[in-house]
Order: structure tokens, then sequence, then C-alpha cells
């Protein structure tokens, strides 16, 4: 009896530690990030998603840390993670789409940014800035022909 009382009790501690690791991996994360310690929130945000799978927060962090890296596959990955996870998160649709710009895929920028639109709330601004980069590209490609 005294047996199964301190495996019980022991099981209820090690879930509470488990639990409160998980939150404090990302808060340590994201404050070494907003510290510009990359490595050491890199390192952090990866290990959340170890004990955390589905935060689409970490993985926007860290498709972040690789636009910064410039690691632009490893950033994509992460984006497209993030969207699955949270398919109305601005800030990555955002990132997807100055990535799809810089690589002239315009017809995935303009699907991009028609769902955008949808669900802006918070980067609204940014839909114009869009549309006039997008604008301006393609009368350059126009005048180039």
């Amino acid at each position: 009896m005294k047996k199964l009382f301190f495996l019980t009790l022991l099981a209820i501690f090690s879930f509470n530690l488990t639990s409160n690791a998980k939150e404090n991996f990302f808060k340590e994360a994201k404050k070494n990030f907003d510290e510009d310690k990359i490595e050491e929130s890199k390192f952090l945000f990866q290990r959340n998603i170890t004990f955390n799978p589905k935060d689409s927060k970490s993985y926007l962090y860290l498709a972040k840390i690789y636009n910064y890296e410039e690691n632009e596959k490893e950033e994509l990955k992460n984006l497209k993670t993030t969207l699955l996870l949270d398919p109305k998160n601005e800030e990555a649709l955002y990132m997807l789409i100055e990535i799809e710009i810089e690589k002239s895929n315009f017809s995935e920028v303009k699907v991009l940014t028609k769902k955008f639109e949808d669900i802006c709330s918070s980067y609204c601004n940014k839909t114009k800035s869009i549309k006039e980069r997008l604008e301006n590209i393609e009368a350059n490609n126009e005048s180039e022909q």
C-alpha cells in the first residue's frame, strides 16, 4: 500500500514538473530571442516543440531565427508548420508572402495575399505594401519584355 501511494505521489510530482517545464521552455526561449541570444533561444524553442509539438508560436519563432540565419529551407518548413497548426497566423502568412515575392512567385503571392486579406486584423496595413510591391514588380517585368 505504501509503495502504491509513493508511486502515485511520484507520478503526480513528475507530471507537474513536466507541465511547468513546457511553459518555461517557451518563456525562456522568447526571453532569449528578445535579448538576441539566438542560439540559446533556438535550442529552447526546439526543446519546447519536443514537449509540445503543436505549439505554433515556437515554430514561428524558429522561422524568424532561420530567417536571421538566412536558412530559407528551414524558415519555409517552420512557417508552413505554423500555418498548418494556426492557419490564421498573420505574421507567418506575411513572412511567407515576403519569401514568395523574393522568389518572384507572383501567382502564389496573389493567392496568399487574398488569404491574408481575409484573416488580417493586426497586420492589415501590410496588404497595401504587398500589392504595391507586386504591381511594381509586374510593371518592371512587362517593361523588360
